[in-house]
């Protein structure tokens, strides 16, 4: 016998799976049962356990990865780490080295795969036009897939550091702290750096998301920051971080500009 409604049965055992994680049935980093397990404690059919758990893959909830089965997520079963406007000294560590805003300035970010750091053509023409090189410039590219200690893969970030740093700073070896190659970079004549970012969410590729232990199907935030020297007012650094979407919210401070004043006269109260 066919399974009543069954265009809306995969919703309602997505719901009745997702309480279940949420409740900490299993606990994040684990697999799920497998779809015939679930079939049979259900009484439903395979491919209906299977559009279910792609909903919870959707939503961030799974993922499902080939020879390993179905991995709960951290993503939503932790905080999620506020990015505002304020870069810290980094307070974790003995070296020299600044956390960005997602991290907080007190704890090790481990680095899960081995980092990299090599010359490259930069052939991206938004990363090259804000380094302001020309695209296919040789240039120091830095390589690091990072996050807490516990926790799986937070970010995958990428530098490029323009020539005119690259040549006059040790720029390739791994500190003892985090971004303490901007500390040399500082110390080679462009003290101090100033930032700007550039976000905007987009799906990650393949390779991205097997980073960052993430389906393909759920976006990631792409953060631009573009570093400018403080010795000669061009850009020194460009670094392109990728994270996913539910680990991290941004929180920004609204100002009102000098047209957003109160609408009354100054010398009279509001409701007179």
């Amino acid at each position: 016998m066919a399974e009543p409604r069954r265009h809306s049965r995969y919703l309602d055992l997505a719901a009745r799976i997702r309480v279940r994680i949420e409740a900490g049935e299993w606990a994040p980093g684990s697999k799920l049962p497998r779809l015939d397990d679930f079939a049979e404690e259900y009484s439903a059919n395979r491919d209906t356990i299977g559009r279910a758990i792609t909903a919870l893959e959707s939503e961030g909830f799974v993922w499902a990865v080939q020879g390993r089965g179905i991995i709960v997520r951290h993503g939503l079963m932790r905080l999620r780490r506020p990015r505002g406007n304020l870069v810290k000294r980094n307070l974790a560590t003995e070296g020299p080295g600044y956390s960005f805003p997602s991290a907080s300035g007190r704890e090790v970010w481990k680095h899960h795969i081995t980092p990299m750091a090599s010359v490259e053509p930069l052939t991206d023409p938004r990363i090259a036009k804000l380094l302001g090189v020309p695209a296919g410039t040789p240039t120091m590219r830095r390589f690091r897939v990072t996050g807490p200690e516990g926790e799986p893969p937070f970010q995958i970030n990428i530098s490029w550091i323009h020539p005119r740093g690259s040549e006059a700073a040790e720029v390739t070896s791994q500190g003892r702290g985090p971004s303490d190659w901007l500390y040399r970079l500082e110390q080679a004549g462009h003290w101090p750096i100033s930032w700007v970012e550039f976000h905007r969410a987009r799906m990650p590729t393949k390779d991205e998301a097997t980073l960052l232990e993430i389906p393909t199907s759920l976006p990631v935030l792409e953060i631009v920051r573009q570093g400018v020297s403080g010795g000669d007012g061009q850009p020194i650094e460009v670094t392109e971080y990728v994270v996913a979407s539910d680990r991290v919210e941004t929180v920004n401070v609204l100002h009102r500009d000098a047209s957003a004043r109160e609408p009354w006269p100054t010398d009279t109260e509001p409701g007179e």
